[in-house]
């Protein structure tokens, strides 16, 4: 069975991150093994320092690993260490550079069958953002490929603080029955196979589908794995 899944709007590893001890109590250890993949421009060693605090405050313990390159998500140490966790933590930063690192990666790989071998998978705004599909452009909030955990979902983080007149443009050019979930900083929208959809945290999490207002259960549901694409260059 798939692990729980948590979606975060940003903000993460702060105060109102009250859902940090559920996910690390459901991932039956005591580690969170932290991808700044995102961050890779932006000081990744301080979001994991960041991690660090936060959870050993919650008596656990933080661990980076360093996938900030192409060849790091294809390294096979990187991959080994994410198919070993049982809580991987994917950071914020940037969408775009975070797909292209993972897409079609060992790492990659490794991520999804750890999910669906049951461990706990949470991802903060950029790290929320790619394992959708379609992925919001944070360039203009329109829409790209997502990775595509899960789909049809799209995820617009730091909803509390976005533009209301980007939000309003990507609701509007939301993809006919795609789910588009809206979830303020500090707050998650989990997942969990056994109980469905919750919001826990700080803030808020909406969804939209076809321009309006929809429920939680109009988010897809954590089903069967995806088939494995084959990696370039693979036999």
């Amino acid at each position: 069975m798939s692990g729980v899944l948590a979606l975060v709007g940003g903000g993460e590893w702060r105060t109102g991150c009250t859902f940090d001890a559920g996910l690390l109590a459901a991932s039956g250890g005591d580690e969170v093994l932290i991808l700044p993949t995102a961050a890779a421009y932006e000081h990744p060693e301080r979001a994991v320092e960041q991690a660090e605090r936060h959870f050993a405050g919650l008596g656990g313990r933080a661990r980076g690993l360093m996938v900030l390159r192409r060849e790091d998500a294809n390294d096979e140490a990187n991959a080994a260490a994410v198919a070993e966790s049982r809580f991987v933590y994917l950071s914020g930063g940037s969408s775009m550079h975070l797909r292209s690192v993972l897409k079609d990666s060992a790492v990659w790989d490794a991520l999804v069958a750890a999910w669906h071998g049951g461990a706990v998978l949470a991802g903060s705004s950029a790290g929320a953002m790619v394992l959708g599909d379609p992925l919001v452009d944070p360039r203009g909030g329109a829409f790209t490929l997502g990775l595509g955990l899960l789909a049809p979902l799209a995820v617009i983080p730091h909803h509390d603080t976005w533009s209301p007149e980007k939000a309003r443009r990507t609701i509007h050019l939301g993809p006919a029955g795609v789910a588009l979930l809206a979830i303020d900083e500090e707050t998650a929208a989990i997942a969990d196979p056994a109980t469905g959809w919750r919001v826990e945290g700080a803030g808020t999490a909406v969804v939209f589908r076809n321009g309006t207002r929809a429920a939680l259960d109009a988010l897809p549901l954590i089903g069967d794995p995806p088939p494995q694409r084959k990696r370039p260059g693979s036999d």
